[in-house]
C-alpha cells in the first residue's frame, strides 16, 4: 500500500493523497469490467503506472498506520487547496445535536469549489437552527482551519440515500450546482430530493438577497 501525490510522488507523513496498491496483485483480484477492458485500465491502472488506484484518499501517520479519509472524488479544490469533505463530515457529525450529515463541494466562481454542509438534527432537537449552523461553522474552523472556507450549513429533514443506506453525494452536488437531475432507480425515498432542492433554493435566495444589500 502507498499514498501518492498528484504527480505520483510519495506523500509525506500526515499528508493526504491517493491510496494505491503496488502491482502485481494476487490472481483473481483484477477481474476487469465486463466487455470494457479499456475502461477498467483507464479507471484503475492509468493514473499511476505500476499501481492499482483504489479510489480512496488517505494518509499514513507517524507510526505507519493508514487512515482512509474517503473517496478521492469527495476531495474538493478550494482556492488551490485540496480538502477532504470526509474530514469535515467527521467534525460536523461529532456535534452532539447532529444525527447525520453530508458535506459536498459546489462550484464557486472565485475559489473553484466551496464546501456546504447538509445536516439532520437529532430527534427532539428544539434549539435554534441558525445557532446550530453557526456552531458547526465555528467547529470546522477551529479543528480544520479557515482554509476550509466552511461557511454554509443547511438543516434538512432527510438526505437522499440508496436502499442500502449510502448517501447520494454526487446527486447532491448536481442539485447544488443547479444542474438537471433525474431520480436514480436505487433511491430509497424520492421525496428526500424535494427537501434538499427546497433547501438549496432557499440558500440561493438568501445569497441573492445579501448580494443586493451589499
Amino acid at each position: 500500500m502507498r499514498v501518492l501525490g498528484p504527480e505520483g510522488e510519495p506523500a509525506g507523513v500526515g499528508e493526504q493523497g491517493a491510496v494505491v496498491i503496488r502491482q502485481p496483485l494476487p490472481p483473481g483480484c483484477l477481474t476487469g469490467v465486463w466487455r470494457d477492458p479499456q475502461r477498467f485500465h483507464s479507471a484503475y491502472m492509468a493514473a499511476f503506472p505500476g499501481y492499482y488506484l483504489t479510489g480512496d484518499g488517505g494518509y499514513f501517520d507517524a507510526d505507519g498506520y493508514l487512515f482512509i479519509m474517503g473517496r478521492t472524488d469527495d476531495v474538493i479544490n478550494v482556492a488551490g487547496h485540496r480538502l477532504s469533505t470526509g474530514e469535515m463530515e467527521e467534525v460536523v457529525g461529532a456535534h452532539p445535536a447532529v444525527a447525520e450529515c453530508a458535506v459536498i463541494g459546489i462550484h464557486d466562481a472565485l475559489k473553484g469549489q466551496v464546501p456546504v454542509g447538509l445536516v439532520i438534527p437529532k430527534d427532539g432537537f428544539d434549539g435554534d437552527e441558525a445557532a446550530l449552523e453557526q456552531a458547526l461553522i465555528a467547529r470546522v474552523r477551529e479543528q480544520i482551519g479557515p482554509i476550509a472556507c466552511f461557511q454554509q450549513v443547511l438543516v434538512v429533514p432527510r438526505l437522499p440515500k440508496t436502499r442500502s443506506g449510502k448517501i447520494l453525494r454526487k446527486l447532491l452536488r448536481t442539485i447544488a450546482d443547479g444542474e438537471r437531475f433525474g431520480i436514480p432507480s436505487t433511491i430509497d425515498d424520492p421525496g428526500s430530493l424535494e427537501d434538499v432542492h427546497a433547501a438549496m433554493c432557499e440558500r440561493e435566495l438568501g445569497q441573492a438577497s445579501q448580494a443586493r444589500q451589499g
